[in-house]
C-alpha cells in the first residue's frame, strides 16, 4: 500500500523498525479482536508495535506482544497489556501465510495499526531478517539517493 493516507484511515502507530530490519515479501490485512478499553487506548495513542508479531496456529492468526497501555478509566475490568490477539482472516489468506512461512527464514510482523471506517486494522508483512551487509546496503543507497535530489535541487536553484 502507498504511504498516501487512504480514504478514511486514521493511523494509529506504524513499526517504522520493520522495513529496517526485514526485507518484506508480502503484505495482508486483518482485523483485530479487541476489549472496548484496548480500543479506547489504541484511539488515544497508547500503544507500542516494534516487539510484535504474529503466529498462526490452528488455522488462526494471533498478534502476540503488542502492548496496549491499559485505559485508566477501566478500572472494573481491565485488559492484559500483552495478551495474544486474534486476528480476523480469510482462510486462503491464513493458508498463504502458513506456506509463506513454512518455506524458511520469513516470520510474520505487523506493519502497522489503524482504524479503517471505525475499526481497528493491521497491515501484516511477510519478511525475512536482513543482513548487516543488506542493511549497509540499504543506508547506502539510501544517503545516495538523498544526495542526488540535494544536488538537483541545487542546479534548479543555481547555486
Amino acid at each position: 500500500m502507498s504511504e498516501k493516507k487512504a480514504e478514511g484511515e486514521k493511523l494509529i502507530v506504524k513499526n517504522r523498525r520493520a522495513t529496517f530490519d526485514y526485507a518484506i515479501d508480502d503484505t495482508y490485512e486483518a482485523g483485530i479482536v479487541l476489549l472496548g478499553s484496548e480500543v479506547k487506548s489504541m484511539r488515544a495513542g497508547r500503544v507500542d508495535i516494534v516487539d510484535a508479531y504474529a503466529a498462526e496456529e490452528n488455522g488462526e492468526v494471533w498478534l502476540k506482544q503488542l502492548y496496549v497501555a491499559p485505559f485508566e478509566q477501566a478500572t472494573a475490568f481491565p485488559h492484559e497489556p500483552r495478551r495474544p490477539r486474534k486476528l480476523l482472516m480469510h482462510k486462503r489468506e491464513i493458508a498463504q501465510i502458513k506456506k509463506a512461512i513454512q518455506r524458511g527464514g520469513f516470520t510474520l510482523i505487523p506493519l502497522r495499526l489503524y482504524f479503517k471506517g471505525g475499526r481497528a486494522k493491521v497491515e501484516l508483512g511477510v519478511a525475512k531478517g536482513k543482513s548487516k551487509g543488506d542493511k549497509r546496503h540499504d543506508i547506502a543507497k539510501k544517503t545516495a539517493d538523498r544526495e542526488a535530489r540535494d544536488a538537483i535541487g541545487r542546479g534548479r536553484k543555481g547555486a
